[in-house]
């Protein structure tokens, strides 16, 4: 069994590409007004919103337990509306050596697609895929979608 993995989502909402980027890159603490069920916190550790290397600190539900993460801003493209962050503490720490995560907003007609990446490595064989963070991630980016539109 590989102990590296990547799994992929894309989620169709009604907002603009740019609009959501915006909510992860310049504004991930307001998420958790728009999305509460699924984010209850996001502080701002070192560094700037919106900045490469700023560290954040969430506060999440996720299988219905609490958990927390640590990351850091390793990437960010505005021209392709992408930002990666790389976990350095928290949970998700317990059952994987290192777990990355990159949303890239991508504009079509009527909105956008927003494409979730999740690459990680296990601890162990025995730990299973993240899919129910995967799905985790599309409802938050369902949620965004309702209070950005709803914005418009």
């Amino acid at each position: 069994m590989a102990l590296t993995g990547k799994i992929e989502t894309d989620v169709d909402i009604k907002a603009s590409a740019t609009k959501f980027h915006e909510m992860f890159t310049h504004k991930p603490h307001h998420i958790s007004n728009v999305s509460s069920s699924n984010i209850q916190g996001c502080e701002l550790h070192e560094g700037d919103w919106g900045t490469v290397g700023t560290v954040i600190y969430w506060n999440y539900v996720h299988d219905g337990k609490a958990c927390v993460a640590k990351e850091i801003v390793e990437a960010i493209d505005a021209e392709k509306n992408l930002v990666t962050f790389r976990v350095i503490e928290g949970d998700l720490m317990e059952h994987y050596k290192s777990f990355l995560l990159t949303i890239q907003a991508n504009p079509k007609d009527e909105g956008c697609t927003v494409h979730w990446t999740l690459e990680y490595e296990k601890h162990h064989g025995d730990i299973t895929d993240p899919h129910t963070l995967l799905q985790f991630c599309a409802e938050v980016s369902k949620d965004i979608d309702a209070h950005l539109t709803a914005e418009a």
